[in-house]
């Protein structure tokens, strides 16, 4: 900063900046407010149907955030320039002060372009016999005026700095880049480029101590917008492969790092992926060319010509963690998959590139598995981004036209290559991949890949993120997650065994399966999907879908709903589902207020037996495949499904306690809206309570049960927790006899749970009321 800049600076245009900015915090803070009060929380409690229930209600939801985001950013601005105002008064203050002690000493200062000079104002002939004091006096000023310019052009470059990376940050919309004041900003761009020069180390060269400062530095920082975005830049793709690379297999390099730190490898791993993941959020011009050369570089060896592992397989380990980039992920994957292809012979055989082998660095610390097969990492990556999910899967993976296409298919298509089918990258990962095989330390198979694969299923069939249940601010069901959902039900009908052979699956594809009961019991009717027919109306209105249904099979429900039963944690997930569900349709159907536009009936006793013996169909066939896997000996096996029942209580209780309105997306929406004790609405919590209480209670027992026993126990639970839903929705309502419609519902529970058999069986079942 030149002295002349500082001297004669007015401010009063930066304190009106000021002004301006702590004003449009203030605005920002009330438009966010109204934003989640009225916008977003009446979002939430509103009753969305057919396109409103998929786009305006999302629209809402993303624009309350925007004011959210805007506040943040326009917060941080604000406490950035008035920490800059602050600091440039008080140097200017500063500079002032010298000059007049200076020029009472006859010393003048002068600016000019580049610089300044501190000269005597004594005459001519004196200035010869200046003793050493007088000069002495000339070098102090000029190092003091020094000194405050350099402060003054640290403070001013360090605001333009940090503003222009926020503002860097997102090219449409808001950052949400939240600073306290420009220091603690400057301090994370900083932080970032001195942990960045560290990484860019040889590995071997790094010492514990260095280890230990990098560590340390990414966890604290993983989250900071700022410092992930100059970390990953400075850093640059192929360093931070090299660095990966160079750190995770100390058997190749660096034996002290291995000795000393060894057990804190997973954690330097989860804070880089966090850090890496935060940084691909960011729309930098620097940020968008690493993106675009991580993918570049992914199919080529890391170190050239000397070989080394792919940028794919080193990448994908440090996507195990953090929110990465939708449009990073999709073309890292399409790029991903065309590998795969080339070293697969386009999916005929295994890859033995990503195989791990004695040449293979080990290159993950999370889990078991090596890391040389770089799906792994990559599908857990998806599994965080659902969004990107849902695209992957549904992207091609081989087209039938293709000559080199290995895989046939029973087909009536008359073209040159008939009995070739087109593939998804779903189909291809779900059906035909021979998986590199690994074991663990004990010498067991390992399933990493697979597994993340159903998580990664998990996320882009239901619109979140793995691992969690549906909030209000879910959206409903789109196009293409429902797509991919009618091809997941139709693979495991076709071949139960890609699930059954492969349990370690089954807790994300019963999960899956439980969002998706509204869809599922509209199959179960039988109905012919014909928009002009009152009956199929009719079942539209008895389980309404907010979103996009997706058209599935009975004879596949049956089957997928067997497999699923055979394993504890899907049968929890489904089990628990239904019954809530059960208890919201009665809520819902028996509301005397219900818009005559989506009222099924006037005949609510023949309107709860249909909707109990839809429900007792799923849980008997569940019943069923638990019946299958417990088997004909008396054991402990059916306390692991009380247990998994009665441990949803936990997910259901610490994830949703969002109360919503009682309308189609509600009822849509098996999990929205679920809660213990009361929060949801007197049906579906009395309903939750009694399933709940009676699995802690059986789980709990010491007498053991064959499968057909815990069928048995399975058909009474049902009906009593029926009769309850019921006698709670005609009290609630008075719209009819509590106790008449609660022996009905309990009658039509038992038959159509006693009817999965033969439907599973292909036989005709028992009767159900149906509407006339």
């Amino acid at each position: 900063m030149d002295l002349d800049a500082l001297r004669d600076a007015n401010f009063k245009l930066l304190d009106d900046a000021v002004k301006d900015w702590s004003t449009l915090v203030k605005n920002l803070e009330d438009l966010k407010k109204d934003a989640e009060d009225n916008l977003h929380k009446g979002a939430n409690k509103a009753d969305w149907a057919g396109v409103n229930a998929k786009v305006s209600k999302e629209f809402i939801g993303k624009t309350a955030g925007e004011f959210a985001d805007a506040h943040t950013q326009a917060k941080s601005i604000y406490q950035i320039l008035s920490d800059t105002a602050g600091e440039l008064k008080g140097f200017h203050r500063q500079l002032v002060d010298a000059i007049e002690r200076g020029r009472k000493k006859n010393l003048t200062v002068i600016g000019y372009e580049g610089g300044f000079t501190v000269t005597t104002n004594a005459p001519p002939e004196a200035r010869s016999t200046m003793d050493q004091d007088n000069k002495a006096d000339i070098t102090a000023l000029r190092d003091e005026i020094q000194g405050i310019l350099n402060k003054a052009t640290e403070s001013d470059n360090s605001a333009k700095t940090v503003l222009q990376a926020i503002a860097d940050q997102s090219k449409l919309g808001f950052s949400d880049a939240r600073y306290k004041d420009r220091d603690s900003a400057a301090e994370a761009i900083e932080q970032a480029e001195q942990l960045a020069a560290l990484a860019k180390k040889n590995p071997d060269d790094l010492s514990v101590k260095d280890f230990d400062r990098l560590n340390a530095g990414l966890k604290k920082y993983a989250g900071d917008e700022l410092f992930a975005e100059r970390f990953a830049t400075a850093l640059g793709p192929k360093k931070t492969l090299e660095f990966w690379t160079g750190i995770s297999d100390p058997r190749r390099g660096n034996w002290e790092l291995g000795r000393e730190r060894l057990e804190q490898f997973d954690d330097l791993q989860r804070s880089l992926g966090m850090t890496l993941a935060n940084a691909t959020q960011s729309d930098s011009a620097a940020m968008a060319d690493w993106k675009r050369t991580m993918v570049d570089i992914g199919d080529k060896p890391l170190y050239g010509d000397r070989g080394g592992p792919m940028g794919f397989q080193v990448m994908s380990n440090l996507m195990r963690t953090g929110d990465y980039d939708d449009r990073f992920l999709k073309d890292y994957g399409t790029k991903l998959m065309a590998t795969e292809r080339k070293l697969t012979g386009n999916g005929e055989h295994e890859n033995l590139a990503w195989r791990n082998s004695p040449a293979t660095p080990w290159l993950n610390r999370i889990g078991e598995d090596s890391g040389a097969d770089p799906l792994t990492g990559y599908l857990k990556g998806l599994s965080n981004s659902p969004d990107a999910a849902t695209d992957f899967f549904n992207q091609q993976f081989i087209s039938k036209d293709d000559p080199d296409n290995p895989f046939e298919r029973d087909s009536d298509d008359p073209n040159p290559y008939k009995g070739k089918v087109s593939l998804s990258n779903f189909q291809y990962l779900f059906e035909e991949r021979d998986w590199p095989q690994e074991s663990d330390s004990k010498g067991d198979d390992l399933h990493t890949g697979q597994n993340n694969l159903a998580l990664a299923l998990e996320a882009a069939t239901t619109g979140h993120p793995a691992g969690e249940i549906p909030t209000a601010d879910t959206p409903p069901h789109n196009a293409q997650q429902a797509k991919l959902m009618e091809s997941l039900v139709a693979s495991i009908a076709d071949s139960p065994e890609r699930l059954t052979d492969n349990g370690y699956m089954s807790d994300s594809i019963g999960q899956i399966t439980s969002e998706y009961l509204p869809d599922l019991n509209r199959a179960m009717t039988d109905e012919e999907r014909d928009p002009k027919s009152e009956d199929w109306k009719d079942v539209m209105k008895l389980y309404p879908v907010a979103g996009e249904e997706a058209k599935l099979a009975h004879t596949d429900v049956s089957k997928l709903l067997f497999a699923l039963g055979r394993n504890p944690e899907a049968y929890a997930a489904v089990e628990v589902g239904q019954k809530n569900y059960m208890g919201k349709l009665m809520d819902y159907h028996l509301n005397p207020d219900l818009p005559a536009d989506r009222r099924v009936s006037d005949n609510y006793q023949l309107l709860v037996e249909q909707i109990a013996g839809r429900s007792g169909e799923v849980s008997g066939t569940l019943g069923l495949g638990a019946q299958d896997f417990i088997g004909d000996e008396a054991s402990d096996k059916d306390k692991g499904f009380e247990h998994a029942i009665a441990q949803r209580k936990n997910l259901i209780s610490g994830a949703v306690g969002t109360v919503v309105g009682v309308g189609t997306s509600f009822i849509a929406t098996p999990w929205v809206g679920a809660a213990v004790g009361g929060g949801a609405g007197t049906v579906t919590s009395v309903v939750l309570e009694e399933l709940f209480e009676d699995a802690e209670g059986k789980a709990k027992e010491d007498a053991q049960s064959t499968g057909g026993q815990y069928w048995q126990q399975g058909m009474v639970r049902g009906k009593d927790i029926t009769q309850l839903a019921v006698r709670e929705a005609a009290e609630k309502y008075h719209t009819i006899d509590a106790g008449d419609a609660a022996s009905a519902a309990g009658e039509a529970s038992r038959q159509g749970y006693i009817n999965a058999r033969a439907i599973l069986e292909g036989q005709a079942p028992g009767s159900i009321a149906e509407f006339s």
